[in-house]
Formats: structure tokens, sequence, C-alpha cells
């Protein structure tokens, strides 16, 4: 790996970042008259910036110090600094795996960076080979795979082989990683500094509205995280949010399983409709299914009421469906069950 420093942006290296009037002082206050708040109301204070709190219970749970933790508004926020961090906007470039999620292409645009689309093999699988010409590249910073990925729902077989040759940055999106059954790469990052690990409160954990993203690093990358991010990045209602959801480990992990269960039993079913093809296995909380007239599906499982996301334009013939209660998904299933082009 090059150096870390030879890696980030040198406008932010050397950034002043804004001092908040929280981050000032140390120890217990009880008259607050530095921030100019509004003395009165519930919530007329600002949130602890460096959600200190939530950093302690991730901690306990993912067994990783809290200074190798960065807690972002939802894992997009992440993903932007990523690039605003590590890319010269008209310069370097980045790199990421087809079809996967679209924001990292999103992104990318709007901070003006170079995006390499790698695409994945028959099997939704990257072929490393196919990055060798990119691995020494000193314009080529960022490497973003999803894992399990996302619309296809397979975890990555060769992300170590791919960590272990390129010299820039790694960032493993592991936003369905609790669906999985597998290691997260957190276990990997004392032994590679230039790995990034997201994940999410969003998916297994119930709180897409409270858009709680995570990133695990080095304590260097995440010092960088906090010198650029904005003071006040996570409300403190969605840190609350994120703490409750957290102590509350029997219902996440009994939720968990009947996901799973319920993913199992979709797919046995799905497989044996007139429309479905094919059914892609599947590590996370989702199924990626081939059908005769995806837009034909979709449109009218659409009339019914039932929102489903098409991806006819990034894989043909192919639809994904979320996994939601056992309720919904037998009204999904009697209405594929009955579709016929």
């Amino acid at each position: 790996m090059r150096s870390l420093s030879s890696l980030v942006r040198p406008n932010i290296l050397s950034l002043a970042p804004y001092s908040s009037a929280r981050s000032e002082y140390s120890g217990k206050g009880s008259v607050f008259l530095d921030a100019n708040e509004n003395p009165f109301g519930i919530y007329n204070r600002y949130p602890d910036p460096m959600q200190k709190a939530l950093k302690e219970e991730l901690s306990g749970i993912k067994n990783i110090n809290p200074e190798s933790i960065f807690i972002g508004n939802g894992s997009d926020e992440v993903i932007d600094l990523c690039y605003r961090i590590f890319c010269r906007p008209g310069v370097d470039n980045a790199i990421t795996i087809i079809p996967s999620y679209g924001m990292y292409d999103v992104s990318a645009a709007i901070n003006d960076i170079n995006l390499i689309k790698i695409p994945l093999d028959q099997n939704f699988q990257l072929d490393a080979n196919m990055l060798l010409p990119y691995n020494n590249d000193e314009n080529t910073k960022l490497l973003i795979l999803c894992s399990p990925n996302n619309p296809t729902g397979n975890l990555l077989e060769n992300i170590d082989d791919v960590i272990n040759n390129f010299e820039g940055i790694v960032l493993v999106d592991e936003a369905y990683i609790d669906f999985a059954g597998s290691l997260s790469y957190i276990q990997k990052l004392a032994t590679h500094p230039n790995l990034i690990v997201t994940q999410t409160l969003s998916k297994a954990y119930g709180l897409a509205a409270a858009r709680v993203g995570i990133a695990y690093a080095s304590r260097e990358i995440i010092r960088l995280f906090n010198k650029v991010k904005p003071p006040y990045n996570v409300s403190a209602l969605n840190q609350s949010a994120a703490l409750t959801a957290l102590k509350e480990r029997e219902e996440y992990e009994n939720q968990k399983q009947l996901l799973l269960t319920e993913r199992k039993r979709v797919a046995e079913v799905l497989i044996n409709a007139p429309a479905v093809k094919k059914v892609y296995p599947s590590d996370a909380n989702f199924l990626l299914i081939a059908v005769d007239g995806a837009n034909e599906l979709y449109q009218y499982l659409l009339n019914l009421g039932i929102i489903t996301r098409n991806r006819n334009t990034q894989i043909p013939g192919c639809i994904r469906i979320t996994i939601g209660t056992p309720t919904e998904n037998d009204e999904l299933l009697n209405a594929i069950l009955q579709f016929s082009i």
C-alpha cells in the first residue's frame, strides 16, 4: 500500500477542521451558554458531534476500538467522504463493480471523479485480473466493493486478493452483512491499513428512516473522516434511536432469523412460478429473480399495490424483491404465481 499521506488530497491534509462549541471543552457542564442555542425546548441542544455513546455501544458489539469507528448520516455520507478525502476532482480515478449500488456512480459524478466500472462475470463475481492495470496507478485512489452486492445479493469471493494487491484505499460496503452468515471484513482491519468497512443500521436493525451509517477503519482514516464531516452530522434523535436498537439484541436476532426463514421460503415458491426462470442465491435480505417479461411483471405487481424494484436496465430480465413480513410475502407470491404474459 502507498502511504496514507500520498493517497489523501493535499488540501485535506492541510485542512483546519471546524471546531464546534461542543468539542471545545471536556468534562460535564450544567449551564450551556456556548453554542447560541435556545435555552428552552426538548431538542434545543446540539447533539454530541462525536457520537461517543453510540460508538461505545458499537465497540462492545463489534470488538473494535471506538477510535476506529465513524458514524455517518447514512452510508451515503461515508461514500461521499471517501471521494472527497482521497480523490482530486478531475484528476484521480476510483473503481467499482457493475452491476452494483447506484450511489457510487452518482457520488463520483457529483465530486467530478472518473469512476471506472469493472463488470462482474456470469456468476456475479469479480475477476481480480481485471484490476491489474490499475493496482499501481498513482491516480487510481479508491476501490469500492459491495459485498453482499446490491442488486445481485451475493458475497464477493476474492476480496482478500484484491485488498492485498491494490495500492489505494479499498472500501467494502457491508450494508447486508447481517444476513450473510459470514464474518465481516472488520476482522481484517488490523492487517490491512488501506481497508474501510461500511455497515448500516438501515437493514437488519430496521432504522432506514434514522439514516445511521458506520465506517470502521484505522484511527488515521477515521481522523480524516472526522476532520471533513459537518460538525453535527447525526442528530440527537437518530443517535438515540440507534442506541435503543443496538441494545435490543433479542428483537434484532428474532427479526433477522424470521427474514432468513422467509427468504428461503419465498425462493422455494418463486422457482416454481411459471414466469420465473431463475432465483439467484442471496446473502442479503432480498432476492434477484430472472423472469419472462420483467417490465410487464413489475407493472402488474405495481397495479396490485406491490412495489418491487425493476432491475431490467442493470441486469436484463431481472427484478429485485425485498423480503417482507410473512403476510406481505404471501401476497407477493400469490400474485406472481398467477402472472403470465
